[in-house]
C-alpha cells in the first residue's frame, strides 16, 4: 500500500474542496481498501467522510424516498420503509457480501464498486482498465464470470454489485455535488459501458461526491423477485442475477421492470424486454420473450456461454415468482 494524506471534513462543501485526481472519498471502505492493498489503485489522499450528515432515509415530497450517502447496506436492507416499498431493494442488498461486510458497506459507496476481473486485481498482468492501452487478457484468457453484454474490444470485466441491480430496476436517481454545484443523474446513466475508456466506471467527475440515491413512489411492492445464481450460497459474486418487478392489475402486467446482474459493466436493462411484458398476462411464454429481449445481441467468450442459456432460465423463474407475489416468494432471496 502507498503512503497517503488522511483528511476528515466537518462538511461536504470541505469534502469536495478536497476533491481532486488523486483522492478517494472513504467511507466503509469495504472495496477501496482492498484496491489499495494490492496497489491496484494508490490515491495520494483519502477524505473520510463518514462524520458527514448523509445518514438519513426521509421520504420526499412526490411519495418516495431519499436515501444518504452514507446509510449502511444493513441498515437500509432491514429498514421499515424498504422493507414495505422496496422489498426487491432489500432482497438485494442481503443477497451480497456478509453480514459483517452489509454493516460497514455504505449506500455511495455500493455504486463505486470497481468492476470484477481476476486481470483487473492482478497488477502483475496487463489491463485497460488500470493502465489504458496495456490490453485486455480476459478476452482470451480466464474468462468464465466476465461480460456477455455490452463489452468491448477494451474491457470484459462486471459490475459487482447486487444492490446496484435493484435500484436499476427500480429507475433510482443519484443525486450528486462538487464545486460546480448538484445535480442529479439517472441510474440509467450513472454507470457506463466500457467502450474505449473502460478505466471510467461512471459518470462523476473528480470533485463530486455522491450525497444520496433517491427512489420512485413505490409500485412493485406486491410482485418483485431478486434471484440470485452464484457458485455457493453465500458471499460470493453473481454469476448471474436477475431483478424483476411487475404491477399487475386485473390480471394483467400494467408495467414491469427487468434487470440483469453480472453480465456487463453495468446493470443490464433493455427497454424491448420491459415493454414485451406490458399489457400480457403473465405466462411462461410472455416471460420467455422477455428474456429473449433481454438478452438480444449477447455476445459469450471462450469460457462462458453457459451464462446465456443459466440468464434466460433465471429471467423466466424471477418472472413467475415476481408473479406469484412478493408475499409468497418471502424477504430473503
Amino acid at each position: 500500500m502507498s503512503p497517503f494524506s488522511y483528511h476528515k471534513p466537518a462538511s461536504v462543501s470541505e469534502a469536495i474542496n478536497l476533491a481532486g485526481p488523486s483522492t478517494r472519498f472513504i467511507a466503509g471502505g469495504t472495496n477501496l481498501l482492498d484496491l489499495m492493498k494490492e496497489n491496484v489503485v494508490r490515491p495520494q489522499h483519502l477524505v473520510d467522510i463518514t462524520g458527514l450528515a448523509l445518514k438519513a432515509i426521509e421520504a420526499t415530497a412526490t411519495g418516495g424516498l431519499r436515501i444518504g450517502a452514507l446509510v449502511s447496506n444493513a441498515e437500509l436492507a432491514w429498514h421499515p420503509l424498504i422493507e414495505q416499498g422496496y422489498p426487491l431493494l432489500s432482497q438485494a442488498i442481503l443477497a451480497g457480501a456478509s453480514p459483517q461486510l452489509r454493516n460497514m458497506a455504505s449506500t455511495a459507496g455500493n455504486l463505486l464498486q470497481r468492476t470484477r476481473c481476476y486481470y483487473f486485481y492482478d497488477t502483475g498482468t496487463p489491463c485497460n482498465k488500470r493502465e489504458p492501452g496495456s490490453g485486455c487478457p480476459a478476452r482470451t484468457g480466464l474468462n468464465r464470470i466476465h461480460a456477455i453484454l455490452g463489452a468491448s474490444d477494451a474491457c470484459v470485466a462486471t459490475h459487482p454489485s447486487d444492490m446496484c441491480v435493484a435500484l436499476a430496476a427500480l429507475e433510482a436517481v443519484v443525486h450528486v455535488q462538487g464545486r460546480g454545484g448538484e445535480r442529479q443523474i439517472a441510474f440509467a446513466d450513472f454507470h457506463r459501458l466500457p467502450g474505449n475508456a473502460p478505466e471510467r466506471d461512471n459518470q462523476l467527475a473528480d470533485d463530486e461526491l455522491i450525497t444520496a440515491v433517491e427512489l420512485p413512489p413505490p409500485t412493485f411492492a406486491a410482485h418483485c423477485k431478486y434471484l440470485k445464481i452464484r457458485d455457493r450460497a453465500s458471499y460470493a459474486f453473481a454469476l448471474v442475477s436477475v431483478a424483476a418487478a411487475l404491477q399487475i392489475e386485473g390480471g394483467m402486467i400494467k408495467d414491469a421492470r427487468l434487470a440483469l446482474g453480472g453480465v456487463a459493466h453495468k446493470p443490464w436493462r433493455q427497454p424491448a424486454a420491459e415493454q414485451a411484458l406490458q399489457g400480457q398476462r403473465p405466462s411462461q411464454a410472455v416471460f420467455t420473450q422477455a428474456a429473449d429481449a433481454l438478452l438480444q445481441g449477447a455476445r459469450p467468450l471462450s469460457q462462458n456461454a453457459f451464462k446465456v442459456a443459466l440468464a434466460h432460465r433465471a429471467i423466466i423463474r424471477a418472472l413467475s415468482e415476481a408473479a406469484l407475489g412478493t408475499a409468497h416468494v418471502g424477504a430473503l432471496p
